[in-house]
């Protein structure tokens, strides 16, 4: 199955700035515990779907945000 984008410019922006506002805050200091490991590991998700512009959960609902 060949991975096709379905994530937009705007889906991955908003996506890496999300990512790097949790990473700020855990190295931070102000997130820490599970909750923090959390959100560090949905942090990381969400940066590596913005770099390959494929979102697998978008995939089984039929949702892209790219412009056609």
């Amino acid at each position: 199955m060949k991975m096709k984008a379905n994530m937009g410019t705007l889906d991955r922006t908003v996506r890496t700035l999300i990512a790097l506002a949790i990473a700020g805050l855990y190295f931070g200091g102000v997130l820490s515990g599970t909750v923090g490991i959390v959100l560090l590991v949905l942090a990381v998700v969400f940066l590596l779907t913005s770099l390959i512009s494929f979102c697998p959960l978008y995939a089984p609902l039929g949702i892209t945000t790219c412009k056609r």
